[in-house]
């Protein structure tokens, strides 16, 4: 919950639970989702000791791509949410670009035939649950992503806004609507998809616990961190440093059309205003590599001891990480890739490897960085960062270093919360505009470049050797 002035009144998080029911799939269970959305709220009330009354309005923000499909009449979901990082879909997408081209998707959606995007998903669902398709053609089977399915259970309104929308492979960028053709080709039954919004208007009233509270806003979260960074300028732009890292550059009124293995996609839309696009790097796995270090191999007790572990040695030691375990995004967009670790030798010792692991991060992040400054055709003089693995301040340095740029961090780190809360106090009025937001933004730390040319040159072409290194290892029966 945030005041006027964009400072935190309370906080309350949970998280939920990861399921992996086969090598490549990621599930999540809606209804859990749903107690927790339900328990965050009551928590963050009570912590400030308000109730529904003080609350002007409510926005949310989500993961993007996961999909969710629940019958209408029940409200009860047929399936788990497949998730973002889900690759299930990998021969269904590669049957697809092959009937109808790459060149389709990409110039009505801005977007890649990948494992990546929400239709395929429904797609894999209808295929492969008996009656489904039926049932969906009929309307009684209804699609959203984690946004559609948390508006329908606080207001029981199907809807959607324009920045989750044009992550599903089936709306057009030029009309804010699904696209009949995008439709036909994946086979996606218009009955089920929700109706496509703005990412701040009233879409309806809340119930229990927030009864009467108006849901104002929805964006993807990356989307919502572009405003809660106030990127409103075109140029202006923002990484996200989570689980995944999610790069974005507002492109202001019109799409931009990426060369360089980029997304083309919606920014955000407030109310009536025009839409504002963006270009955008998706990086599939940054923080979840170091979670895999310290769960998986155990040579750290919790996230930040990775720092720790890093600082023991100056530099990587020659060793490379590439962390391909859901394929690679951009700007390669390789779902063959795997992960790979290259120039071990005997030397190698934890501390290296530890050093990897978060360069890993910053040389990915050079890759997008590459890619936006070719497709928008000006540099990239600085960034605004945030997410959880902002707080490691040898990763942070080390960004600054390899980007060869300032690298700035602002004092609320909950942008995509923030991003939420400004699109739903916009659309009430509880701020006037964007530029009364933009005033509340702070730096609270900056880290600038100090690595040696050289050095950042050798660095970055041992990367691309091991990247390459990782494609081409899922083979075609797999």
């Amino acid at each position: 919950m945030f005041d006027d002035r964009a400072r935190i009144v309370s906080v309350a998080q949970q998280e939920h639970s990861q399921h992996f029911p086969k090598p490549g799939w990621v599930e999540h269970d809606p209804q859990e989702i749903w107690r927790n959305v339900l328990l965050v709220v009551r928590v963050a009330l009570d912590k400030a000791d308000l109730s529904a009354d003080d609350l002007c309005a409510l926005g949310i923000a989500n993961q993007r791509e996961t999909t969710v499909l629940w019958d209408r009449g029940t409200g009860t979901p047929v399936h788990n949410a497949i998730n973002w990082q889900d690759t299930r879909t990998d021969r269904l997408c590669r049957e697809l670009a092959g009937e109808f081209g790459q060149d389709m998707f990409r110039e009505k959606t801005g977007l890649p035939v990948t494992t990546y995007f929400s239709g395929p998903k429904i797609r894999w669902l209808l295929d492969n649950t008996p009656g489904l398709r039926e049932r969906a053609e009929a309307g009684e089977v209804l699609f959203g992503t984690i946004d559609s399915w948390l508006i329908w259970n606080l207001c029981g309104v199907h809807v959607t806004d324009v920045t989750n929308a044009s992550r599903t492979l089936l709306m057009n960028l030029e009309t804010l609507d699904w696209d009949p053709d995008l439709l036909d080709a994946i086979g996606v039954p218009a009955a089920m998809l929700p109706e496509i919004r703005a990412s701040s208007e009233a879409y309806g009233e809340a119930g229990a616990p927030i009864a009467g509270v108006p849901v104002a806003s929805a964006l993807g979260d990356q989307h919502a961190a572009l405003v809660g960074q106030t990127c409103f300028s075109p140029g202006d732009a923002k990484c996200t440093f989570g689980t995944g890292s999610f790069f974005v550059l507002n492109t202001g009124a019109r799409p931009v059309t990426s060369n360089s293995g980029l997304l083309t996609t919606l920014g955000y839309k407030l109310g009536d205003q025009p839409a504002v696009y963006a270009l955008e790097g998706s990086i599939a796995i940054t923080g979840a590599l170091v979670q895999w270090f310290r769960d998986n191999i155990g040579l750290i007790g919790s996230a930040p001891e990775i720092e720790t572990l890093a600082l023991t040695v100056e530099d990587n030691g020659g060793c490379y990480f590439v962390p391909a375990f859901s394929g690679l995004f951009a700007p390669h967009w390789r779902s063959d890739a795997r992960g790979v670790i290259a120039g071990l030798t005997g030397y190698i010792n934890r501390g290296h490897l530890a050093r990897a692991v978060l360069e890993a991060t910053a040389w990915q992040t050079r890759e997008v960085v590459e890619a936006m400054n070719s497709d928008y055709g000006s540099r990239l003089t600085e960034l605004r960062v945030d997410g959880g693995m902002t707080a490691n301040n040898l990763l942070m340095q080390t960004l600054a270093d390899i980007l060869d740029i300032p690298v700035m961090r602002p004092i609320v780190s909950e942008t995509v919360s923030l991003g939420a809360a400004y699109t739903a106090g916009l659309a009430v009025g509880f701020w006037p505009d964007t530029d009364s937001l933009t005033q509340n933004w702070h730096k609270a730390a900056e880290w600038r470049p100090t690595m040696d040319g050289g050095i950042r040159d050798r660095g970055y072409r041992k990367w691309k050797k091991a990247v390459a290194r990782a494609v081409d290892w899922v083979d075609d029966d797999e």
